[in-house]
């Protein structure tokens, strides 16, 4: 019993007291693609991203990492959860198939066999979309619009790459995904379309009625009186509409998120005779 207490007080020992910005763990990784020595492998990815020659730009692959320094007694070691030297636990929480060490285990860290990564969170609150190729909050199954591999893109505002961000992130109504603070910052100033796709994203219909009430207020000059073709963006339809500067209304779904086309004498498909342009939405 008092063997068992002191293994257990040897391995707790220095928990919470080492790390980074990102992570507390009483342990640092070599990187096997340039052998230098970090606490994580983001603080190596803002290392490496931000050196001045573009050639030597580079991030680490997390599975590939296989030697560990000890951060109590510098012993460098294989990738294990006790350290072989002096016996403490490296990480509360450890992933031998991501190299992922980590004592602060409120988070609620898991490994997902889909992604092939660890997450956040909790395991119960999250299911794997084979469709989107992601976790996602259970709150979201069978309630979002699935876009293939939707994770595995970029934020369309900031770029960072979505699959393996530590940020949170946000499904938008269109299927399309980006970090939940940027879709915030893109809603404070007023942009509500899809970078990607153009599609509203927010409830715009309070906003197509007052720009009803302005067109019908606001008459145009008689050299303006003519029609165009406009494209929905948000049901891909085409149709003529008279021209106004305040903005252009879809006759199928009254949506004012459109462009115009084509000038007033340019002929193309009618909207009965048109095909909604394909999207990869199901």
């Amino acid at each position: 019993m008092e063997e068992d207490t002191a293994i257990q007080g040897r391995e707790d020992y220095g928990k919470m007291q080492y790390g980074c910005e990102h992570y507390r763990r009483r342990c640092k990784i070599r990187a096997p693609c340039c052998n230098q020595i970090f606490t994580c492998r983001h603080c190596h990815n803002e290392a490496m991203t931000s050196l001045s020659d573009p050639k030597d730009r580079h991030e680490i692959v997390r599975h590939d990492i296989k030697q560990v320094i000890c951060a109590v007694c510098n012993e460098e070691q294989q990738v294990a959860r006790v350290c072989s030297n002096c016996g403490v636990n490296m990480g509360e929480y450890f992933c031998g198939i991501c190299k992922f060490y980590d004592d602060d285990t409120e988070k609620q860290q898991f490994h997902c066999e889909e992604c092939g990564i660890c997450r956040v969170g909790g395991r119960e609150k999250f299911f794997h979309c084979q469709k989107c190729g992601s976790c996602y909050s259970v709150d979201l199954r069978d309630n979002h619009l699935c876009v293939e591999n939707s994770m595995r893109s970029h934020c369309p505002i900031c770029f960072e790459y979505l699959f393996e961000s530590v940020k949170g992130t946000t499904i938008m109504k269109c299927g399309h995904t980006m970090h939940a603070g940027c879709y915030i910052e893109m809603a404070n100033q007023n942009q509500y379309r899809c970078p990607i796709c153009s599609k509203s994203v927010l409830d715009m219909s309070r906003s197509w009625e007052l720009l009803d009430w302005e067109i019908s207020a606001t008459a145009m000059p008689e050299e303006y009186r003519h029609e165009v073709w406009i494209l929905c963006n948000d049901c891909n339809r085409t149709c003529k509409v008279f021209y106004h500067i305040l903005g252009h209304k879809c006759s199928s779904c009254n949506s004012y998120n459109t462009r115009k086309i084509a000038a007033p004498d340019d002929q193309i498909a009618a909207p009965d005779d048109q095909i909604s342009a394909p999207d990869d939405r199901q």
